[in-house]
């Protein structure tokens, strides 16, 4: 065997041994998460997983006969390959060392090899506490049955599905990111970006080449923010991979988050599009259940305080909800007198907020929310589907973007005058 095949065997036993026992435990058993687990057999991630726990245990006969199983499953799937034959040579000749290796065999497929063997194994090793739920999901509203959650750094795709407004986990996915890391910012970047979008568009195998595999989910970046922050660039979906590859490295797409054709197809059973949220961060933050209420608690109060100082004509504590830093509206003190005259110019205003769903931007600072408003007054009345963007200034929340989207169904309607 090659000197690469040493070098890809130790570095799984050198990751392996240093998490140890008590990353591991003695014989922490692989938990698969799923929205019916009885309908499916052991993915080739999950029998990669296996693999990986019997050569801790120095088990590797057991290790090779998984590792055969997924390569019958799945013959095109490499790192398989790379580690069936790094155990062939450890039954022949135990390794005790790594040796003198040829710079010339250290390529780049070998590097993203190794990576993709280290995020899959951190899968099983850094699993979330099934306690805990992602901060970055609050809320969902009613018609939101599932979510996505990105997660770069874990090289995970969590599937959650919408249980009374709450995300419960049901699946995750081995997935792949832009080459460059995340934080998207301009056109070319080959970057994934970051923060709260929606799948706007499914488009099917039968419309595509083959290297986006089972399919596609457009996602409609750059969102509302992103463009508020001049950020460009377009094309960003959700989608599969060629026909004759079973995965690729976690870092190898041009900005897209990448999953295996499987995978693709299994998402489609549950993603809406319009509907389904896709929560990109760097890092998901799972939280304790007391400390992600106290979150989601916070923003609905900040929510309902806007609502009532609206509806009050209390113009100096609903502008008091609004950052100066406001984007899209122009000179800020000249939409403060407008604002305020709009206001004052009722006799009455009544608010209602149904269908809420909340989330926070990666790192905290920023939140998201989405909802339907209806509004009413003695002089004008609408339905709206209305996105804002709040950020955490001085430690409250205030509006940073506000925007009304008018219903399909075209219920706007101007009352009397």
């Amino acid at each position: 065997m090659s000197a690469m095949h040493r070098l890809l065997f130790l570095a799984v036993l050198g990751l392996l041994a240093l998490v140890g026992a008590r990353a591991w435990g003695a014989e922490q058993p692989i938990v698969l998460a799923s929205a019916d687990s009885s309908r499916y057999l052991p993915s080739p991630d999950a029998l990669i997983g296996k693999t990986l726990q019997d050569i801790r245990a120095s088990r590797l006969d057991d290790a090779l006969k998984e590792v055969e199983k997924v390569i019958s499953i799945r013959p095109d799937f490499k790192l398989a390959h790379l580690i069936r034959g790094d155990l062939l040579m450890a039954r022949a000749k135990p390794l005790s060392g790594l040796g003198p290796v040829p710079a010339g065999e250290q390529s780049q497929s070998l590097t993203d090899l190794r990576d993709e063997a280290r995020v899959r194994l951190l899968r099983y090793i850094d699993q979330p506490d099934p306690s805990h739920l992602p901060r970055q999901i609050l809320q969902l509203a009613p018609e939101q049955k599932y979510a996505l959650l990105a997660d770069a750094g874990r090289a995970r795709l969590y599937l959650f599905e919408n249980v009374n407004g709450e995300p419960r986990l049901l699946r995750d996915y081995y997935m792949t990111i832009g080459r460059n890391g995340t934080d998207k910012r301009a056109e070319g970047d080959k970057k994934t970006p970051v923060g709260v979008y929606l799948v706007s568009e499914r488009l099917s195998k039968r419309k595509l080449s083959d290297f986006y595999g089972a399919g596609a989910f457009p996602l409609n970046y750059p969102n509302d923010w992103d463009q508020a922050q001049d950020r460009s660039g377009h094309g960003i979906w959700l989608h599969g991979v060629p026909s004759d590859t079973y995965s690729r490295p976690p870092r190898s797409s041009d900005g897209c988050v990448v999953v295996t054709n499987p995978d693709l197809k299994e998402l489609s059973r549950w993603v809406q599009v319009g509907l389904t949220p896709v929560v990109i961060a760097d890092r998901a933050d799972w939280v304790e259940r007391r400390e992600w209420e106290k979150s989601r608690e916070g923003l609905m109060a900040t929510l309902e305080d806007w609502k009532a100082d609206w509806e009050a004509r209390d113009t100096d504590r609903l502008l008091a909800h609004y950052s100066s830093n406001l984007a899209g509206v122009g000179e800020f003190q000249e939409w403060q007198r407008n604002k305020r005259r709009n206001v004052l110019d009722k006799d009455w205003i009544r608010v209602n907020l149904r269908d809420v769903s909340l989330f926070l931007y990666p790192g905290g600072e920023m939140a998201y929310s989405e909802f339907t408003q209806g509004y009413e007054s003695d002089k004008l009345s609408n339905l709206s589907r209305k996105r804002v963007y709040w950020h955490r200034e001085g430690g409250k929340w205030r509006i940073v973007l506000e925007k009304a989207l008018d219903l399909p169904d075209n219920t706007t309607k101007l009352a009397k005058r």
